[in-house]
């Protein structure tokens, strides 16, 4: 399926297109294609969604580096306009790599994003992600931060489907995240088999919760796997300085928290940091208020049961 041109920046309608918001990982980084550019998990789900052969066509919104604010303010208008019949939304792994990382910001904005999409009829797509800390194999000091954080962002992403009645997929523990192969080079993003495993997740998904899918995605590779010496390669030649320009606001902040998290190991307090970041999220969900959508009518703007999980 032939991805929907966007030409200028701006949206035409395209009714029952599927309509991919976020970072890079939707972006498509990870799964290049011959001749550049990238494909991704999105154009592959595509492909496979809908009633007729072929799926539907797919407009890529998501943009590298995007975090939770960039989708509510930038990404939902253009893809309102478009007037999809699904929509995705993974965001936060990268709100939780910034210094005024602030769970409650991240929760506002995805309950912005996901109650106006269901509201406008569409089926949204949310997913739980992995602990970039532990992905990056981060000393346990410097890993249990942000994997607190990226906790918080997961368990606002389950509620806020839940809340909407979407579809998520709960990717965090899902076994082949664990598998190296699934990665790229730099170990946060996808592989092409990533991609396409995140793909066929989607499809298990959408087909149990009774919407229409076509054959699931193939698992079948176009291109070579990652291999350590290219992730070798890749660290010493573009990783260091590619951690280094998404980290420069969070490393100071970071080693402080480092600092802390070693003082409350040696007092065994550590449970005090895990139940103030949960007492921080609850709070954010309980500030959501009212759903989106609710009492305008529209079918979608109202969680009617609990989101479908896999996994």
């Amino acid at each position: 399926m032939t991805p929907v041109a966007v030409p200028g920046g701006g949206c035409a309608p395209a009714p029952g297109c599927f309509a991919a918001l976020g970072d890079s990982l939707t972006e498509g980084l990870g799964d290049p294609v011959p001749g550049g550019g990238r494909r991704g998990w999105a154009a592959l789900l595509a492909e496979a969604l809908g009633e007729r052969p072929g799926g539907v066509p797919l407009v890529n919104l998501a943009r590298s580096g995007a975090q939770a604010a960039d989708v509510a303010e930038r990404q939902l208008p253009a893809a309102r306009a478009l007037r999809p019949r699904f929509a995705s939304l993974l965001v936060g792994a990268n709100d939780t790599l910034r210094a005024a990382f602030a769970i409650e910001r991240v929760a506002a904005a995805l309950d912005r994003a996901h109650g106006a999409l269901s509201a406008d009829g569409a089926v949204v797509l949310t997913a739980c992600l992995p602990d970039p800390g532990r992905m990056l194999g981060l000393p346990a000091p410097l890993a249990r931060p942000l994997g607190r954080r990226m906790r918080a962002v997961n368990t606002v992403v389950h509620a806020v489907s839940a809340r909407y009645g979407g579809v998520h997929l709960h990717l965090a523990e899902h076994p082949w995240v664990a598998d190296r192969a699934s990665w790229s080079v730099d170990r946060l993003h996808p592989s092409e088999r990533g991609h396409r495993l995140l793909a066929r997740g989607f499809h298990t998904v959408l087909a149990a919760a009774g919407r229409p899918v076509g054959p699931p995605p193939a698992l079948t590779l176009d291109g070579p796997a990652p291999t350590r010496a290219g992730a070798a390669l890749w660290m010493a030649t573009r990783g260091t300085r590619w951690v280094a320009d998404r980290c420069t606001d969070l490393l100071p902040g970071l080693l402080g928290l480092a600092l802390q998290e070693c003082r409350h190991g040696l007092t065994g307090s550590g449970r005090l940091l895990d139940a103030a970041a949960e007492g921080a999220t609850r709070s954010a969900l309980a500030a959501l208020g009212r759903p989106h959508g609710a009492g305008t009518g529209k079918d979608s703007g109202t969680a009617k049961g609990a989101a479908t999980m896999a996994g």
